[in-house]
């Protein structure tokens, strides 16, 4: 099992889903983007790409020029080979991007451990048919996917009161996660070193929030891991058809 990992900051990789996967003896290969790695050239070779979060937007090209190759290499990927992706908050922006819809700010951001609630699509989904109706889970952005509404190969599965498209699947393959399920005990008190990620989350929780957020993460933690276990255990079996 070869997979392409996309990381934007070096502490934000797939979490508690990447003990899963070094477990299993998955292939690894991790291009951090914001140290201007390279994205391989022959992308047929890997049998899935994660593309995890970062500080940056989608649109902040010329600050991030490296953005535009990934954009590209995320459309060949998952439109013209079809090959299995799994993108998280900044993942999921940029896979609803490609695909033809926008990513525009919130009405409100969501910062902290906030409710998702499935639709009805999600009893026929295969990696999210097994999640209860509705799940507690680590939320920290600020924008959003919008706009694809008439795009016929999506599937809304997941919305939250300010994120319509908090999980969406492109045909059958390709999932954007907006929320952070791949969290692990460590993952709170990392990102609140990031500076854009400190400041969003005082802003909108109050001076010296990160202590009481990292609390109730901690409380929460045994189901997101959970969570993330049926996530990689259906991607594997379902969606590459890897059977143990």
């Amino acid at each position: 099992m070869k997979i392409l990992i996309l990381q934007h900051i070096k502490i934000e990789d797939p979490g508690f889903i990447k003990d899963l996967m070094i477990k299993d003896g998955a292939e690894l290969t991790t291009i951090e983007l914001d140290k201007d790695e390279k994205i391989p050239t022959d992308l047929s070779k890997f049998d899935a790409m994660f593309c995890m979060g970062g500080p940056m937007d989608t649109w902040m090209e010329k600050d991030y020029p490296w953005l535009v190759d990934e954009k590209k290499k995320i459309k060949e990927f998952v439109v013209d080979l079809k090959k299995p992706y799994l993108g998280f908050c900044l993942g999921c922006q940029l896979l609803g991007e490609v695909i033809g819809g926008k990513v525009a700010k919130t009405n409100n951001p969501e910062i902290g451990m906030l409710n998702i609630n499935f639709s009805e699509n999600k009893k026929d989904d295969p990696l999210f048919s097994k999640f209860p109706e509705k799940i507690t889970s680590l939320q920290w952005h600020s924008y959003e996917v919008q706009g694809l509404e008439n795009n016929k190969n999506v599937t809304l599965l997941a919305s939250s009161p300010e994120t319509k498209y908090q999980i969406f699947k492109y045909q059958s393959h390709a999932y954007g996660i907006q929320f952070h399920i791949e969290v692990k005990d460590t993952t709170v008190s990392e990102w609140g070193c990031v500076p854009e990620y400190k400041s969003a989350l005082e802003k909108q929780l109050g001076e010296g929030a990160l202590e009481k957020f990292d609390k109730e993460a901690q409380a929460n933690m045994q189901n997101m891991n959970n969570y993330s276990k049926i996530l990689y255990s259906k991607f594997k079996s379902d969606i590459l058809k890897i059977i143990n």
